[in-house]
């Protein structure tokens, strides 16, 4: 049983995802306002949040961003009425895990949230089962803190470009398409924006690479994608 915070300003979209959500074994704690669930999702009690982006108080997207800053990386699902292609990019790159735009059918709704579910599931696992701390050069990635140190000097970076940049370096010289990226990071099939990952690699690039043209890390194979250095 997961314990999930839901925002949402609507009453009767409310009572649907709740009842629907308690169907599915889930705990369901609902608010209304957006600074009460900022409070709320602050306490670090839940394993999901489902966020509305239009909120009284405080908007979806500065929950986000607020969270995301306070390196609280709860998995966020953004619900919102606008279906404008730069909306569902800022609701992605503030932070959040997945993104929903009404009206959406309930059964793809419980969907995606299995999906967030599972993945935050196999995270946990990675960290319990696997190497946390990944060294390439002057390169480390600590997993179970999510920091990046480059010749000791902490960087500072999004929860999509921390994920990125684990998967590449965790599996090195593995060439992963732009399509393979989205699904795997995302965490279902985002076509048609794949200019989301290129937007993510080039700020990783200018962040860990000291000169981002002609990079060290993160590579691109050319007809493919990109791929970490293998030969560090």
């Amino acid at each position: 049983m997961k314990k999930i915070l839901l925002v949402e300003d609507d009453p009767d979209i409310n009572q649907l995802l709740l009842l629907h959500l308690q169907d599915s074994g889930h705990r369901v704690e609902v608010c209304n306002h957006g600074k009460k669930g900022y409070e709320r999702a602050l306490s670090g009690e839940f394993d999901l949040l489902i966020l509305d982006v239009m909120l009284p108080e405080m908007d979806g997207i500065s929950i986000c961003q607020k969270l995301r800053a306070l390196e609280i990386f709860i998995p966020i699902l953004m619900l919102t009425a606008k279906s404008e292609e730069i909306d569902k990019v800022m609701g992605l790159e503030s932070g959040a895990d997945d993104y929903m735009t009404k009206p959406f059918k309930i059964r793809e709704f419980l969907a995606r949230v299995k999906a967030i579910l599972r993945r935050q599931e196999l995270m946990q696992h990675a960290i319990q089962k696997d190497k946390n701390i990944l060294k390439h050069s002057a390169l480390e990635i600590d997993l179970e803190k999510r920091k990046v140190l480059l010749a000791e000097q902490r960087l500072d970076l999004t929860p999509k470009e921390f994920d990125l940049l684990f998967l590449l370096a965790k599996n090195p010289g593995r060439s992963y398409s732009r399509s393979e990226l989205l699904e795997l990071i995302w965490g279902y099939d985002f076509s048609g924006y794949e200019h989301t990952v290129n937007a993510h690699i080039n700020r990783l690039r200018a962040k860990v690479e000291t000169d981002p043209n002609n990079p060290v890390f993160i590579l691109t194979t050319w007809g493919v994608g990109y791929r970490f250095n293998d030969e560090l």
